[in-house]
């Protein structure tokens, strides 16, 4: 028998559009409260409930190939609060393919992107939450983005929310299979429900996570 650890995560999440002159490009803050469950054989567990992980990522179009191809490259910070015990940063860069309007095709988009984080000014932040120090973070994440088309409104996506991670400092892989169903009901609101199952874990991070979310554009 093992220690199980169970935990439930409110995230919240606001795009900006970002506009220079001819560049076009979006910055979007990330924020969650976290509720940790753990159970062991040997004592009864210890509840953490507080702000989980907060981070900024910017990025932009680099090039427009053609309709149906444009490349993006951009950078991530997380910052070191609350579970996160350091500053961390990394730049990204990405793709996306879009059939072209009218053609009668399956693919919705195929938008891979590739970041490199790293990690610094490591703190001791012990606690409830985080029972252990981190170590610094050198994390190669792949996010082989699928989308397809099931409806006019409705699409499963895959590897959107949760991607592929290189353990960089310590080798070893995690690989989920994930899959998320998105309906627009309006131009104003869509909402979302998926899963994620690990695969492949020589890098440690979960066993299966069930999410859903509500986005709202005004």
């Amino acid at each position: 028998m093992g220690t199980e650890t169970y935990s439930d995560t409110l995230l919240l999440r606001y795009y900006q559009p970002l506009d220079f002159d001819q560049w076009r490009g979006t910055l979007r803050l990330d924020t969650s409260n976290v509720s940790v469950y753990s159970h062991s054989p040997s004592e009864g567990g210890v509840d953490h409930h507080g702000a989980g992980t907060t981070f900024l990522t910017a990025w932009g179009t680099v090039a427009n190939f053609n309709q149906s191809w444009s490349s993006s490259a951009g950078g991530r910070v997380i910052l070191p609060v609350a579970l996160s015990n350091q500053w961390v940063a990394g730049p990204q860069v990405g793709a996306s393919y879009k059939p072209p309007l009218g053609s009668q095709t399956w693919l919705a988009d195929f938008s891979p992107l590739t970041r490199y984080m790293y990690g610094f000014d490591v703190q001791n932040n012990t606690g409830p939450g985080n029972p252990s120090p981190s170590p610094a973070v050198r994390r190669l994440e792949l996010y082989p983005t699928v989308g397809i088309q099931l409806a006019p409104n409705t699409q499963i996506r895959f590897w959107d929310e949760n991607g592929i991670n290189y353990n960089a400092a310590a080798g070893g892989w995690f690989v989920p299979l994930d899959a998320m169903v998105t309906h627009r009901v309006n131009r104003h609101f869509l909402f979302a429900v998926g899963a994620s199952k690990q695969v492949v874990e020589t890098y440690q991070q979960y066993k299966w996570m069930v999410y859903s979310k509500a986005s709202f554009n005004f």
